[in-house]
């Protein structure tokens, strides 16, 4: 085939799919299978940010006990996301759509709100990580690099990939090059890590206590956390809920647990700092920058997941506003913070926003699975002052389940309030934190809204 028809082969299907907006996904359009899903979420398992994360867990771990967090971690996060994923698949809604029956029509909007700010956060991190990880592989191969220009330039396929929108982009992307190449390089640095360095030795190196395991596993389960605001808005293009709810929870978790794993290995046996800068160093010069490239290059897709799901939620709020025209939008300006700003500090920000979504996500899993046997009114998600309304648009006892959940969070892991607000820390007891936030939490939140609703039908 001619490289014009292979562009045009390609192209097309990627850049100009139709715009769903928040409505449900017509079913003719529901067409992605399990192995898409697998796809899907394994690849955005992969990446460096992902390694990133995997460092914190060491050396305040010891690295058998970091590893035993992040299967535990990676299982409950994983299970939460595929169960929220299902909903979309059900319903054919996107995520902060799904929050209307639980929260109310207006009272979605505040979780909405959140969300865009997580997104945005997380897209700029995404652009950070690229653009330095650029800069070191062409200071490596040319000598010099710039990390606002390369930054630009992964700023622009993310939005390509944006506008693309899921279905182009896991069909004619991921499963027929990208996911394969990235597979591949997880491999290659599994064997490096396995023939060159002493395994066993780290295995036995203690950690330094500055970590409880709580926390440990609070930090493995907070990747598969922070998804849960975007899961239905890419499996309510499912073919079906079964196949869209194994192939999100396989692919995930497997991906997930692998790459946490391999940051904390690459940390302990490169002996290097925690900064995206050093570690992109690490893993230039002990398993060669051809790998830190092509991690590199899939980082993009997590970027694109980010950038998309803003938009999407977005349109909670603004439905009129095009979707393309959002991401572009939204993608120069996370592009112009990340060059121009200092956000390292706004890390700690994005984990506090995060912990809100753990007990509201408890609440539609409650609402969904139990209450409402798994039937929603899907017409009900769009009508003012219909089955969803409540209280002039929102659910006050559903309100006052997130503001209990939330604070469960808080009290079972202070550390993360704490790093903004450090007298918070020091009120609580450590004791409370064994168990981690994220899992109490959305127990709180699952429990109350059971006996909110059991006690409203009497």
């Amino acid at each position: 085939m001619a490289p014009a028809r292979v562009f045009q082969w390609i192209i097309p299907r990627f850049l100009t799919p139709p715009e769903w907006g928040i409505q449900p996904v017509a079913r003719e359009h529901r067409v992605l299978r399990f192995m898409d899903f697998m796809v899907l979420w394994g690849d955005l398992g992969i990446g460096l940010l992902v390694m990133l994360t995997g460092t914190f867990l060491v050396p305040g771990l010891g690295l058998g006990s970091a590893l035993l967090a992040i299967l535990i971690g990676s299982a409950a996060g994983c299970l939460l996301l595929a169960l929220i994923g299902a909903v979309g698949s059900a319903t054919g809604a996107p995520t902060m759509v799904l929050l209307r029956p639980v929260l109310g029509v207006r009272g979605s909007y505040a979780p909405t709100v959140l969300n865009v700010l997580q997104l945005i956060g997380w897209t700029i991190f995404e652009f950070v990580v690229m653009g330095v990880a650029a800069s070191v592989i062409a200071r490596t191969v040319l000598g010099t690099g710039s990390y606002a220009a390369w930054t630009a330039v992964f700023a622009v396929i993310v939005i390509i990939m944006g506008v693309g929108g899921p279905i182009g982009f896991v069909r004619q992307w991921l499963e027929k090059f990208a996911v394969w190449i990235a597979l591949a390089t997880g491999a290659w640095l599994t064997v490096h890590i396995f023939s060159t360095m002493d395994v066993t030795a780290l295995l036995r190196q203690p950690g330094d206590g500055s970590l409880p395991f709580g926390a440990g596993v609070d930090l493995a389960i907070a990747l598969p956390i922070s998804w849960l605001p975007l899961a239905a808005d890419y499996n309510r293009f499912s073919r079906s809920t079964r196949q869209g709810f194994w192939g999100t929870m396989l692919g995930f978790f497997i991906t997930n647990a692998w790459f946490l794993s391999l940051g904390a290995f690459l940390l302990l046996g490169s002996r290097v700092g925690q900064e995206p800068k050093d570690f992109a160093s690490a893993i230039a010069l002990s398993a060669g920058w051809i790998a830190l490239l092509i991690l590199l290059a899939d980082e993009t897709h997590n970027a694109w997941a980010d950038l998309y799901s803003t938009a999407v939620s977005l349109q909670n709020l603004f439905p009129k506003v095009k979707q393309r025209w959002l991401i572009v939008a939204l993608g120069v300006a996370c592009f112009l913070v990340a060059v121009f700003l200092d956000i390292t500090r706004y890390q700690n920000f994005l984990y506090l926003i995060g912990s809100f979504f753990v007990p509201l996500f408890g609440m539609l899993t409650a609402d969904f699975f139990v209450l409402k046997k798994r039937r929603y009114q899907v017409e009900e998600f769009y009508r003012a002052k219909g089955a969803y309304w409540f209280t002039k648009g929102v659910n006050i006892r559903a309100m006052i389940t997130w503001a209990a959940g939330i604070a469960a969070y808080h009290l079972a892991n202070p550390a993360t309030l704490g790093a903004i607000f450090p007298a918070w820390q020091k009120l609580v007891p450590s004791s409370l934190g064994l168990a981690g936030g994220s899992l109490p939490s959305f127990a709180v939140a699952f429990l109350l809204s059971l006996a909110f609703r059991l006690e409203a039908a009497k």
